[in-house]
């Protein structure tokens, strides 16, 4: 009850001056807002990545050219992947269960009077296997179409309602432009629904033979990516195919003894690995900015408690003449700062709420996640900011003189 008497008169204390109040919350409510936005931005991308790489498979590897950034430019050697490489390590790796070389361009497709901007794949007839992805509707590229560089394509499920509708689209001609000049691809096969398989939207690519695509659409000599999969997901089993595979290639490509690869093999745990890091680096830049604003936000309800507790000394005193202990004087100035900052940190958490929908709608990148962890962490945080702000304000009035305080005017 004695309690619920000191909520009560700090309440009607700070109705009293309702701008001030507001004015001293504001940096709780910018340091709250900016802790709720930044975990649902972490957590709607810890959802996606998470989700990419769970798509993807835990027996996966990559093998692509060893480029490096410097200075803000790829350096490297980006044609030192061949088909060749790809099929040996299909036939010579023995932890290696399926390999599928890939190259990736953006081109413009046309079907008759329409046209859509697309990621042309070219691939192998292992792209089902190796991605988990099925055919919906017609066929999927054969080792035929692989060796004799056919001009037939299949579409994305997006691809394929965009150029035609509710028709139907096999056999149909349509054109893919790319450095070659334009060229008619026929329609064998549309994909099943997917979204995304790691980072890539694979209802809007069209997949066509990877020689068509190195040969006659793109004129490229080498692969930009080896995918392969090792025999078993295995930690063991992965390991032991990415050494293979290194060893293989650093014969292939003669490699002296000591000298860097031309090429770099990674398995999916190390993505994994690279993001969870990326995360934690971006998860203390965005906390160290919310903590400068909860900062800010507690000398606010500081000056705001010193304010209050100058105004009112007389009552002070005369609470302290009727009885009051020091302690009760304590307890009602950190009940008011404490409900300051938890006022702030709930019109935070709605603000926060609103600005991470905001960012979602407007970006359309990943969906952002408000959990009631952060939600209560936040509220936690602002608390303790009101509770700690307000420690000196409450030892001050609590060690006021009585007799000093009713003189005061």
């Amino acid at each position: 009850m004695f309690f619920l008497r000191i909520v009560v008169m700090a309440l009607r204390s700070l109705w009293i001056h309702p701008l001030r109040t507001f004015l001293a919350t504001l940096g709780v409510i910018i340091g709250v807002a900016a802790v709720v936005a930044a975990m649902a931005i972490l957590e709607g991308m810890s959802a996606r990545m998470g989700s990419a790489f769970a798509s993807l498979g835990s027996n996966k590897l990559f093998i692509g050219p060893n480029v490096d950034r410097r200075s803000g430019r790829m350096v490297g050697n980006f044609e030192s992947l061949s088909l060749n490489d790809a099929s040996a390590v299909g036939k010579e790796c023995r932890t290696v269960k399926r390999v599928m070389p890939q190259v990736t361009n953006a081109s413009l497709v046309k079907f008759l009077s329409k046209s859509t901007n697309s990621t042309i794949l070219g691939a192998t007839e292992d792209y089902r296997e190796i991605n988990n992805h099925q055919v919906a509707e017609g066929e999927f590229l054969s080792s035929t179409d692989i060796q004799g560089s056919s001009s037939v394509a299949v579409l994305g499920w997006k691809i394929k309602r965009e150029l035609f509708g509710g028709r139907p689209a096999i056999d149909e001609k349509i054109k893919i432009s790319g450095p070659l000049g334009a060229r008619s691809f026929t329609v064998i096969g549309v994909m099943e629904e997917k979204g995304n398989i790691a980072f890539t939207d694979v209802d809007r690519q069209v997949i066509i033979p990877i020689t068509t695509a190195m040969d006659k659409l793109y004129g490229l000599k080498w692969v930009q990516l080896i995918m392969a999969e090792a025999a078993s997901p295995a930690d063991a089993d992965v390991e032991q195919a990415k050494e293979e595979i290194k060893k293989l290639l650093r014969q292939r490509h003669r490699i002296r003894a000591g000298a860097q690869d031309d090429f770099q093999v990674q398995a999916q745990k190390e993505f994994v690995q690279q993001f969870a890091t990326f995360q934690a680096l971006i998860g203390v830049v965005l906390g160290s900015i919310a903590g400068i604003s909860l900062a800010v936000g507690g000398i606010g309800i500081m000056n705001i408690m010193l304010v209050a507790v100058t105004e009112r000394t007389r009552e002070i005193g005369v609470r302290m003449a009727m009885g009051a202990q020091r302690a009760d004087v304590l307890k009602q100035f950190l009940i008011e700062a404490s409900i300051v900052s938890f006022f702030g940190g709930a019109v935070g958490v709605l603000g926060g709420w609103g600005l991470s929908s905001t960012i979602e709608s407007i970006t359309r990148i990943f969906e952002t996640i408000t959990t009631t962890r952060s939600v209560g962490m936040a509220l936690a945080m602002a608390t303790t900011v009101g509770i700690v702000s307000g420690i000196y304000p409450a030892w001050k009035a609590s060690r006021l003189d009585p007799v000093e305080a009713l003189r005061y005017e």
